[in-house]
């Protein structure tokens, strides 16, 4: 690895590293490291992805994600919270407000008019207190197909150096409402249950009911989605890398459909249709 100091600080890559390898996990071992200079000698997990795996075979799903979710649970069953930085309100906020800023003004190119900047206080609102009410624990915070390897032993896991204390359910919700590839609703609670089932019988902290803790799981992916449709429109206009925004049909998709669940969060099913019916009346896609 290659992260000069001024971009990029290894330091959380090492930590997070060494608890991975602390809970049983398959994580690239730091072999070597010269923090001043921004190099570490890293263990190889090769080049087979979840997603290319899933994208080539579908009907691979139910055994990969079976063994994502079971490290997973070992992965959560290690959480300690003076370990790594908080997933508080503040941060879950500022995650947020990546929606209103880059995906509304700058990708739709709309101005909020105060009635929708209301709605969306609100919602957030809603949804950050439905995240910090959740159990804590370790959170990966981008436990997905792109950043899991196909390995001995599976899986292999990446890109974890921003990972967090957090919600319970943040990483199941990015396992199975990816960025990347969709499933039908269908397999999502049938794996989501299979998860909380591992879950409970580890003794972690889950819902003992599974509609509520589905609901949290649901409201949790609302948090993520609505962050990823401003990092993706962020990516666009600011790093100049277009091909994310290509994935926002998705997003919008599992926003509205969580939104239209519920009737908290009706207000921003109807936010959302409003805003799209305004971008298409002068032009801008989303």
């Amino acid at each position: 690895m290659d992260a000069p100091p001024a971009n990029e600080d290894c330091r959380p890559f090492v930590h997070v590293a060494q608890l991975l390898a602390e809970a049983g996990l398959n994580a690239p071992r730091v072999e070597e490291q010269d923090l001043a200079r921004g190099f570490l000698l890293l263990t190889d997990l090769g080049d087979a992805t979840y997603l290319a795996a899933l994208s080539a075979d579908p009907g691979r799903a139910p055994k990969l994600f079976d063994d994502a979710t079971s490290a997973l649970v070992r992965w959560q069953l290690a959480s300690r919270p003076d370990s790594l930085p908080p997933y508080d309100a503040a941060l879950l906020r500022r995650e947020l407000d990546l929606f209103p800023d880059w995906y509304v003004a700058r990708h739709l190119g709309i101005e909020l008019k105060p009635a929708q900047k209301d709605v969306l206080e609100r919602t957030f609102a809603l949804v950050i207190a439905s995240n910090l009410a959740q159990p804590q624990v370790f959170v990966h915070r981008d436990y997905m197909p792109r950043n899991l390897m196909v390995c001995e032993p599976n899986p292999g896991i990446l890109d974890f150096q921003d990972a967090v204390y957090g919600p319970i359910t943040y990483d199941a919700a990015s396992l199975f409402r990816d960025a990347f590839v969709s499933w039908e609703e269908e397999h999502v609670i049938d794996w989501t249950v299979r998860y909380w089932e591992k879950a409970r019988r580890a003794g972690l902290p889950v819902d003992a009911d599974f509609g509520a803790f589905y609901r949290d799981f649901e409201w949790m992916g609302l948090q993520r989605h609505l962050k990823v449709l401003g990092i993706f429109a962020r990516l666009k206009y600011r790093d100049g890398k277009g091909d994310y925004v290509e994935d926002t049909p998705r997003f919008v998709d599992y926003v509205r459909g969580v939104a239209t669940r519920y009737a908290a969060l009706r207000p921003l099913a109807l936010l959302l249709d409003e805003l799209h019916g305004q971008a298409a009346e002068v032009g801008y896609t989303f």
